[in-house]
């Protein structure tokens, strides 16, 4: 599918950039002290001396790094922090935050691709736009202001499921995300409940292929991980703040409680997995496989025990799929206008919105003069709508998963290469027994329908 009017296409990409670079020094100047854009850093530099804390023969996850912070994820990650040991904090600065860049520049042109688009140079444009778009939400700031790595992980799993049929390795990705970090994990129930057994031995290959170098290596630390700190969800945070926009952040917000009671958060935690993955499934068997697989990382975001807003950076494939729709002009009128409201709701309900304090403010490990805290769940003031501003982002979960059932639960299952509004059809059904196979044409026809 090309890009009708192209030039156009190219100037309102350039023009939509341009304006969401302003936007982003509106609401929070870029040469702000400690707030700006690119003047924090905070977890990356916690990367960086946990991977120091190893190298100098220190006890990785009973250290308290700069000061008072735990490290989280498993051993294996200290194979990609350690390098930016090896350069001053501020060169590791710029280096993250130009992967992160990348990362959502490729998370973007993926999911064109899977959309059945030409990468050509209007869609590029379009691409570039859209990462400048993408930084005026909450999830994306915070993952720069921060140096996260979600973003990161999130493009490894697009990248892996995102293959034609039958690519060699495909679950791979998944598997190294899962050892990297174990939320990804939630992608192999995705994967069971569509009986993707050969995607599955990718992902436990790849599982374990860093739970052994990890070991090998890390022999300590990957006992200390593995045999106790993983279980222990309070090392990510205190489940009582604003920040936690999950089910159980939901819980102890609302009871004023640092333990919410663990069997209403395992019935919702259930009702939360039940719907997003019937949602993920209705969407896969109809070839509209990123909006499945984005629903399936919000749905981690939402049963996770901690869930912080830069966790949500599965709302970027979101704004790729709405762009995708109201991009084609074949749609009738009605459609794309929903979409287009869809897609305005979103970018409020998720947009990086400013709180400041104008006096001396305690952030995490430091006191600052003043503090520009960003994202709609920092809005409290109105008392009757502070179900909703606590934790807008199961709300957004729920409204895409809701809208996907009412889409998909009706329409027929579109034949083999014939996939309703572009995406790729029946991903890995070769690896499904029950279903007749297809050659490698009907294969790479259906991907690219």
């Amino acid at each position: 599918m090309k890009l009708r009017r192209p030039g156009l296409t190219a100037a309102a990409a350039v023009v939509v950039m341009l304006l969401a670079l302003w936007l982003q020094d509106v609401i929070v100047p870029y040469t702000t002290p400690f707030w700006g854009l690119f003047d924090n850093q905070l977890d990356l530099d916690v990367y960086r001396e946990g991977a120091r804390t190893v190298l100098d023969g220190g006890n990785l996850y009973d250290a308290k790094l700069l000061g008072q912070m735990d490290y989280t994820y498993a051993p294996i990650s200290i194979i990609l922090f350690t390098p930016f040991t090896w350069v001053s904090f501020g060169a590791a600065r710029i280096i993250w935050s130009a992967g992160i860049f990348v990362a959502l520049y490729l998370v973007i042109i993926i999911g064109f691709r899977s959309l059945g688009r030409q990468v050509t140079w209007p869609l590029r444009a379009v691409g570039l736009a859209l990462v400048a778009v993408a930084m005026l939400i909450e999830p994306v700031r915070t993952t720069i202001w921060y140096g996260q790595i979600n973003v990161f992980l999130m493009w490894l799993i697009c990248a892996d499921l995102l293959r034609p049929d039958g690519a060699r390795g495909r679950g791979a990705g998944v598997g190294i995300a899962a050892g990297i970090k174990l939320t990804p994990l939630i992608f192999v129930l995705y994967l069971a409940l569509l009986k993707r057994w050969r995607t599955l031995a990718g992902v436990a290959a790849g599982f374990v292929a860093t739970m052994t170098v990890g070991v090998v290596l890390f022999p300590r630390e990957s006992w200390s991980y593995w045999t106790g700190k993983l279980f222990d969800s309070d090392r990510v945070g205190v489940p009582q703040t604003p920040g936690n926009q999950s089910l159980r952040g939901l819980l102890a917000n609302l009871l004023h409680s640092d333990s919410p009671n663990v069997f209403a958060w395992g019935a919702l935690a259930l009702l939360g997995i039940g719907l997003g993955m019937y949602a993920a499934m209705l969407a896969h068997r109809h070839g509209q496989e990123l909006l499945a697989i984005t629903l399936v990382g919000m749905t981690s975001c939402v049963v996770s025990p901690m869930s912080w807003g830069h966790h949500w950076v599965w709302f970027v494939p979101l704004i790729v799929i709405a762009v995708h729709l109201l991009l084609d002009l074949s749609r009738p009128v009605r459609q794309r206008t929903l979409v287009g409201a869809g897609l305005v709701a979103g970018m409020l309900v998720t947009l990086a919105w400013r709180t400041y304090f104008n006096y001396p403010f305690w952030f995490v490990t430091r006191t600052v003069p003043d503090a520009y805290l960003v994202g709609l769940f920092f809005k409290t003031g109105i008392g009757w709508l502070r179900w909703f501003t606590y934790f807008p982002y199961n709300f957004v979960f729920l409204g895409v998963a809701i809208a996907t059932i009412v889409v998909y639960r009706r329409r027929p299952i579109p034949e083999v290469g014939a996939v309703a509004d572009g995406g790729s059809a029946d991903a890995d059904r070769v690896d499904d027994s029950t279903r007749s196979p297809l050659t490698w044409t009907d294969r790479v026809r259906s991907w690219r329908s």
